[in-house]
């Protein structure tokens, strides 16, 4: 199997590569800024928003898969052009295409979805990956598109680091206690996704976790899994902020988990053991700034639902 992943120097990208490698699978990957370092496999410079640079990029590595785990947030160009020149690529070399799109397509209107729900974003991010995911489909008819929620880690993602700088005070904000998502963890997200791969099935697929929990909710297991002390946590509520988005949206993903193999945790599952590397000590990329499911409070606040 060889396997491109484009978006292999994000959070999740990195995973995918780390599995594809542990797996025997000749593995290229992408990036835009930051060159992967991972060992074992080949890096590709690729902006998406370069036309032609995909099908450069697939022409050198000439996959026999594509995994596209890239976002560029709200950026059109990126995450709903950029994903239909993937599509186009991938669909003209007669790639397997397994696409990544999100919980942000879905208001919350009717908080309990599955894979069959039509896309209602609330915000441009979730409108762009709305239309990346009905362009797929419509483009790439034997892909697989999966849909996910918010991605949890061992101490890496920026939910995480977001609960470490609450609780060292290096950050302002709260942590919402009325938004609700499904999260997973990283490394059940990327197997599942390497299984879709490796199948021959098409069409809507929900990656989230079993268990429901607002962002405070999964603040505090964070702090909890980590040695911290989850009562320094901020808590506060979305509604009564202008932040747009949705509030409760909770994937259903039982039918897809009657098609994969790994099993889809739950957070309270995944975060009982501590991890690792804690020891209460600040992740090291830890900064000020906005992210998600923090509002910043003060004259000139912010924030950014990622």
């Amino acid at each position: 199997m060889r396997v491109l992943i484009i978006g292999g120097s994000g959070f999740l990208g990195k995973e995918l590569v780390r599995q594809a490698i542990a797996a025997g699978w000749e593995t290229a990957a992408t990036y835009c800024s930051r060159p992967g370092s991972m060992p074992g496999a080949s890096w590709y410079q690729l902006d998406l928003r370069t036309p032609g640079q995909v099908d450069e990029v697939l022409a050198a590595v000439a996959p026999s898969a594509v995994i596209n785990a890239t976002s560029g947030g709200s950026d059109w160009t990126v995450t709903a052009d950029g994903s239909i020149r993937v599509a186009v690529a991938a669909t003209k070399r007669g790639c397997r295409l397994v696409h990544v799109s999100s919980d942000a397509v879905f208001s919350g209107s009717r908080i309990h979805y599955d894979e069959a729900c039509l896309p209602d974003p609330l915000t441009p991010y979730g409108a762009a990956k709305a239309a990346a995911e009905t362009a797929v489909r419509l483009l790439a008819p034997a892909a697989a598109v999966a849909r996910t929620s918010l991605i949890i880690g061992h101490g890496g993602s920026v939910h995480e680091r977001m609960v470490h700088a609450l609780v060292a005070g290096t950050r302002d904000g709260v942590l919402f206690t009325d938004d609700i998502r499904c999260p997973v963890h990283v490394e059940d997200l990327a197997s599942a996704l390497r299984e879709l791969v490796m199948s021959d099935q098409a069409g809507m697929f929900h990656l989230a976790g079993a268990d429901a929990l607002s962002r405070y909710e999964l603040g505090v297991l964070i702090a909890r899994r980590d040695g911290l002390d989850a009562t320094r946590l901020p808590a506060g509520r979305r509604a009564d902020t202008p932040m747009p988005g949705a509030l409760d949206v909770r994937l259903d993903s039982s039918a897809t988990q009657g098609r994969v193999r790994t099993q889809l945790r739950g957070a309270r599952a995944f975060l009982r053991a501590r991890w690792d590397g804690g020891g209460g000590t600040e992740h090291p990329d830890t900064a000020r700034r906005p992210v998600s499911g923090c509002y910043r409070v003060g004259p000139t606040s912010s924030a950014q639902h990622l």
